[in-house]
């Protein structure tokens, strides 16, 4: 695996009264970005659970780190799934959001998934090139090996770091940004990540998630234009850790 360029810690986070907001992890922030680690409970974008959504949290954060009154201005730049955890992106000024899409939009921005998936490839790292179909009303993904109506064209790389017996431990770089990709392209390999039941999983995870993780997000600076990438830690589960241990010996 590359080594990043450029990588930034944790930024500390002042003491503050909101139990969702004590547990945002902030993995860098400026006066133009905020990345953080997203939970695996969170929502980037407001669903039918009306449950509280993470920009608003990020929003709060911010207001009250910097005594700020009125409205916190903050721009969504992209969004993860629910049960997926990993780096998020969030704009706090007009100029860094315009510039942010487009280059999501010109697929400038670089993202390293980590996943673990129940079962073994037959290739230990390939590019997979296949079209997508979504499924409104399920709100689900399917993938075909060729193109049709109203499919859209999808690619992703992806890397073995490690087995066990059950599992396969797996780094994932998507190069289009297509809706549930990763997750339906897993599954149209015949190997669904742990705990995604919606694409072949045999059981969900106690809390939801699935073991899908945006470990790694690289992209120049808006406005000070220099690459980062930003790193986001895995969630503490039994899994992860093992593969972890067994992979890097961390």
């Amino acid at each position: 695996m590359s080594q990043p360029r450029k990588e930034w810690s944790q930024v500390p986070v002042a003491p503050i009264v909101s139990t969702n907001v004590e547990n945002l992890q902030v993995l860098f922030e400026d006066n133009h970005v905020i990345v953080v680690n997203k939970r695996s409970s969170d929502i980037v974008q407001a669903d039918r659970t009306g449950d509280e959504v993470l920009s608003d949290i990020v929003k709060e954060y911010i207001k009250r780190k910097y005594n700020k009154p009125g409205e916190v201005f903050l721009g969504t730049v992209h969004r993860i799934d629910r049960p997926v955890s990993g780096a998020v992106i969030y704009a706090k000024t007009s100029k860094a959001l315009s510039r942010l899409t487009v280059a999501f939009k010109d697929r400038e921005v670089k993202k390293t998934y980590w996943t673990i998936v129940k079962g073994q490839f037959e290739k230990p790292e390939a590019t997979v090139v296949n079209y997508l179909w979504k499924d409104e009303r399920q709100n689900k993904t399917f993938a075909f090996k060729d193109n049709g109506k109203d499919r859209k064209e999808s690619e992703l790389s992806y890397k073995v770091m490690g087995e066990s017996d059950h599992y396969t431990f797996v780094e994932v770089y998507p190069k289009t940004g297509r809706h549930h990709q990763i997750r339906a392209t897993m599954a149209f390999l015949g190997c669904p990540i742990k705990g995604d039941v919606k694409y072949g999983s045999k059981r969900t995870n106690d809390n939801a998630s699935i073991h899908l993780h945006a470990r790694k997000i690289g992209f120049h600076h808006p406005t000070q234009k220099h690459w980062m990438e930003i790193i986001a830690p895995l969630p503490e589960e039994v899994l992860w850790n093992a593969f972890l241990q067994k992979t890097y010996g961390i």
